[in-house]
């Protein structure tokens, strides 16, 4: 089992767990280096800073050195402590806020957007990586994942114990492809510019943060060029998508 399965998720030695495990499984860094690739190839140009939300035991800051990491808590590895609620940061002043696997634990994503509306210049951006639903990832997040997967649910809120411990896998999915009209009625300052389901299987290769890697880090090259060759299908069989959001 991997070294953070069942231990509790809101705590801040948590965090350091999984920068612990991300440098001990080379599988799961070229997962991660794959998604922060993803997002840095989407960000715009310009003036503005790059805000990282939910930054936890990640490295994106190593590929992107200007970087403002930011964590809900205090630790030694992020530049802030950031509400992404109440963000601290003049209107207009950023020029993208991004996250992997953070926006589906926010139980008020509504709050989040018209907060993050105010603090991202024209032409800014979120940029994020989140998981999605497909008929494969149906079976996955059902069935071998332990975060709740409602994508069902009437509302795009849920209850929520903590910053982690609360989340809705289904989500980023139900706001912007399930409800896309009812969002884009809602935010019409923020444009849905790209929805792009990627990764069938390498994240479960990986072993995520709670089991074992099945494969080893040299191999990923090939993992992905194989699931290149069925990206055809990738509305059908992606358990994962970036996800652009561009200010109007």
């Amino acid at each position: 089992m991997g070294r953070v399965r069942g231990l509790d998720v809101d705590h801040p030695h948590t965090t350091l767990a999984r920068r612990d495990l991300l440098r001990s499984k080379p599988f799961l860094r070229e997962v991660y280096r794959d998604w922060y690739g993803r997002i840095l190839a989407a960000l715009p140009s310009g003036d503005g800073r790059v805000l990282e939300l939910g930054s936890g035991g990640g490295f994106f800051r190593e590929l992107l050195p200007s970087l403002l990491s930011s964590e809900i808590v205090a630790w030694q590895g992020v530049s802030l402590v950031a509400d992404a609620h109440a963000l601290a940061f003049p209107a207009g002043s950023l020029r993208a806020i991004v996250m992997t696997n953070v926006f589906h634990h926010l139980s008020n994503a509504r709050g989040f957007l018209r907060e993050a509306g105010r603090a991202a210049r024209g032409g800014g951006a979120i940029v994020m990586v989140e998981p999605w639903v497909t008929a494969w990832s149906r079976l996955i997040y059902r069935h071998l994942h332990e975060e709740p997967f409602e994508p069902d649910a009437a509302e795009w809120e849920f209850p929520s114990s903590g910053p982690v411990s609360g989340a809705n896998n289904a989500l980023p999915w139900m706001m912007f492809a399930r409800d896309r009209a009812r969002f884009e009625r809602e935010f019409p300052e923020w444009a849905i510019e790209r929805i792009e389901p990627f990764m069938p299987v390498s994240y479960l290769l990986s072993g995520g943060m709670s089991y074992p890697s099945l494969m080893p880090g040299f191999t990923f090259g090939l993992w992905r060029a194989a699931e290149s060759a069925v990206s055809p299908l990738r509305n059908q069989l992606a358990m994962f998508a970036l996800i652009v959001l561009r200010r109007e």
